[in-house]
């Protein structure tokens, strides 16, 4: 029997239910190459299927990366022959307002390559990576090389610790929610802290 899946989860259980690794595939694709979709949230929620025994880690991993690489070279490609002129265009549908994307390419463009790995653990701009390495003109072979690598990371990170939590995912959430307010609580304080720092200091420069 699948486990529950608690919180933010929920709401995948019957696509998983229905479709599994078929849902998995099509949702980290879709949402690669900017279509608003829960690919992270999917991920998880088959990575804990598959700890509790009902689908095969392996085949979730191998399924989710693949279609990342795909779905990223989607998106590199609509960039590339697309250009600034269709994100402008039609980026708007899948909320990426020119806004946002001007503010992911100056991204992009500051920190090279690298940051093509990175952008797969940023909420963002995972959807947006490969339309603006395209947009940017960064070379194809390079784009693949640190694409898959960061589609690996996020994809082993993701699966290994939803496998873990397996069936005990209800306990594993309900900590997480007990200890929540008190996360949030210090990561508030600390902010205020940050920002009477600054304040401070701005008065003392006057």
């Amino acid at each position: 029997m699948a486990p529950s899946l608690p919180g933010p989860l929920a709401h995948l259980a019957p696509l998983l239910g229905h479709y599994g690794y078929w849902a998995v595939g099509a949702v980290v694709f879709v949402e690669d190459f900017g279509i608003p979709a829960p690919g992270e949230t999917i991920l998880i929620a088959a990575g804990v299927y598959a700890g509790a025994g009902r689908l095969n880690i392996v085949a979730v991993a191998a399924i989710a990366f693949v279609a990342a690489v795909l779905g990223d070279n989607v998106g590199y490609l609509i960039g590339r022959s697309g250009g600034r002129a269709a994100v402008y265009r039609w980026g708007r549908y899948v909320l990426l307002t020119p806004k946002r994307f001007q503010a992911a390419e100056e991204f992009f463009t500051r920190h090279g390559g690298g940051i093509v790995t990175v952008a797969r653990f940023v909420e963002g701009l995972r959807q947006a990576n490969g339309i603006v390495a395209g947009t940017t003109g960064m070379p194809w072979r390079r784009f693949l090389a640190f694409n898959a690598l960061g589609a690996a990371l996020w994809v082993g990170l993701w699966t290994i610790l939803a496998y873990l939590a397996g069936s005990h995912i209800d306990e594993v959430y309900g900590q997480v929610t007990r200890y929540q307010r008190y996360v949030l609580l210090t990561l508030g304080l600390l902010a205020a802290a940050l920002l009477a720092r600054h304040l401070l200091r701005r008065r003392r420069r006057r």
